[in-house]
């Protein structure tokens, strides 16, 4: 089944590169890629401001910004040197069908990820995250979740398509482990009978990188790992283009620091959701959103 805009789509748009100006690639499950980069513009799950469907390209666009390095701070290596990566654009799906979108995005994944790849997934509202975990599931087993909010996304009164319960349905699905999950940067209603271990925003910017790290990998053990980032874990002042953004988040530079300490864990798939560009002011949620995909695709190539 086609999921992915054809080639001949690539002179109707104005910047006809991928991510970090990697050429687009839409056969991806056949190339000899290690990481498939994937854009899903979707956001009618949303229970706030909508136009998260315009992420992947606000995320791609900007990260001609970090395109230059070749060597990236403070890595001291360039991860395309390393691994093979590829970005296979958006995915597409019918207009105004959730459940077309969620079939497409678990059909694509799976056949990805089957072929020995690994993604890296732009939102997007943080929906997207569950069908690309019943992907996951299919391969790996179920997984421990790595996941930076403020919101938990364990609502039980939304609907099956809303961004803020793909944590409920989860684990009722047997997609994750939540005693071996857990949730960094909430500063919403969440409940400690939903099994996660959390580290509220309060309690993360008041403990080091260091503790986070710990708290982690004692956490997470040598489980096989999904790390999920939804923009709004960051503060506003870092991270104002998203769609339900909460004060009294943590840092970009706090953030980066806890992404790099996770290197050595076993995670096998990772994505970048919420960023709205409409509400962004100077691309500087685009931008931490790229630089956070950017390290992702370090973390991989640290494994090589």
């Amino acid at each position: 089944m086609q999921t992915l805009n054809h080639a001949h789509d690539i002179s109707l748009v104005s910047n006809a590169f991928g991510f970090l100006r990697l050429p687009l690639n839409f056969d991806p499950y056949s190339s000899d890629a290690d990481v498939v980069i994937t854009g899903v513009p979707f956001d009618m799950a949303t229970s706030g401001r909508s136009g998260a469907r315009f992420g992947p390209n606000a995320i791609r666009q900007v990260s001609t910004q970090l395109a230059w390095e070749t060597k990236r701070y403070p890595w001291q290596y360039n991860a395309l040197e390393k691994i093979k990566v590829c970005d296979c654009g958006d995915l597409v799906y019918a207009f105004g069908d959730n459940q077309d979108m969620a079939d497409k995005l678990q059909e694509h994944a799976l056949k990805l990820l089957k072929a020995g790849k690994r993604m890296i997934t732009f939102g997007g509202d943080h929906f997207i995250t569950l069908p690309l975990l019943r992907a996951h599931e299919k391969v790996f087993g179920k997984l421990a979740l790595i996941h930076f909010d403020a919101h938990s996304d364990t609502y039980s009164n939304g609907s099956a398509f809303d961004h803020g319960t793909p944590f409920y349905h989860a684990p009722k699905e047997g997609l994750i482990d939540v005693s071996k999950s857990i949730q960094i940067g909430i500063r919403t209603e969440f409940s400690v009978k939903d099994g996660f271990e959390v580290l509220d925003a309060g309690l993360a910017n008041d403990m080091s990188v260091e503790e986070i790290s710990i708290a982690i990998h004692k956490r997470v053990g040598g489980c096989k790992c999904y790390l999920t980032f939804d923009i709004d874990c960051l503060d506003p002042a870092f991270a104002p283009g998203t769609g339900t953004p909460v004060v009294g988040g943590l840092s970009s530079d706090k953030i980066m620091k806890i992404l790099r300490s996770l290197k050595d864990l076993d995670i096998v798939g990772m994505d970048v959701v919420e960023v709205a560009p409409a509400y962004d002011h100077a691309e500087i949620t685009a931008l931490a959103a790229a630089s956070i995909a950017t390290e992702m695709l370090y973390i991989n190539a640290y494994k090589k």
